[in-house]
C-alpha cells in the first residue's frame, strides 16, 4: 500500500513525511486504531465497569433481602378456632403383680483389639523398631527384625494391660523371615 505524492504523483511507500523526488509535503492520515493481534475476533468495547458493578449490587441486594425474609418458608399457621381435642386417657393398667425376672449376668464383651494394636503400633515406631503387628484369634503377633533390641521389652510390657483387656492371650515376636524369638503369656 503505497501514497502518491500530490505534486508529483510518484508513489511513495508510507513512513514518509517528504516526497523523496520533490520533496513535498505529503499529507497526513489519521493512524486507525488496532488491536493487538493474536485473537480471532475484534473487541467491541464491552459492558461498562458502573454497568458490571450495578447488576452485582442488585443481586447482592436481592440476596440480602430473600435472607431477611428468611427464604420464603413461612410456617403453617395454627387454627385457633379449631376446638382442642381432649387429650387421651392411657389405657388402664392390670392391678396384677407380675413377676421380675432376676437380672442374669451378661458378660461383658471384649473390647476391641485394634484399638490396643494402634497404641502398640504407634510406640514400636516412637522407639524406631519397625515392623507389623497382626491380630491372630487372641494371640498378637509382632514381626520384626528387632525382636531382640533391648528396647523392645518395655513396651511389650507397657502395651500388656491393654491388650489383655482387649481379650489378648499370648504376645509373640517373630522375625521377618518368620523364625519365633519370644512368645508370652499375657
Amino acid at each position: 500500500m503505497s501514497v502518491a505524492c500530490p505534486k508529483c504523483g510518484v508513489a511513495v511507500v508510507p513512513g514518509y513525511v517528504k516526497c523523496p523526488k520533490c520533496q513535498a509535503v505529503l499529507p497526513q492520515r489519521r493512524a486507525m486504531s488496532t488491536t493487538a493481534g493474536g485473537t480471532s475476533s475484534l473487541s467491541e468495547g464491552g459492558m461498562s465497569p458502573w454497568l458490571v458493578a450495578a447488576i452485582v449490587a442488585a443481586v447482592g441486594v436481592g440476596i440480602v433481602v430473600f435472607a431477611m425474609r428468611g427464604g420464603g418458608d413461612k410456617p403453617a399457621s395454627v387454627d385457633t378456632a379449631a376446638p382442642l381435642a381432649a387429650p387421651e386417657k392411657p389405657p388402664e393398667r392390670p392391678t396384677e403383680p407380675t413377676e421380675n425376672p432376676t437380672p442374669t449376668a451378661v458378660p461383658a464383651p471384649a473390647a476391641d483389639p485394634t484399638v490396643a494394636v494402634r497404641d502398640l503400633d504407634r510406640a514400636l515406631r516412637k522407639e524406631r523398631l519397625w515392623g507389623t503387628i497382626e491380630v491372630v484369634g487372641s494371640r498378637v503377633e509382632v514381626r520384626t527384625a528387632s525382636c531382640r533390641e533391648a528396647t523392645m521389652m518395655p513396651v511389650l510390657d507397657a502395651a500388656i494391660p491393654a491388650l489383655r483387656q482387649a481379650g489378648v492371650t499370648k504376645l509373640r515376636c517373630l522375625e521377618q523371615a518368620g523364625a519365633l524369638v519370644f512368645e508370652r503369656e499375657i
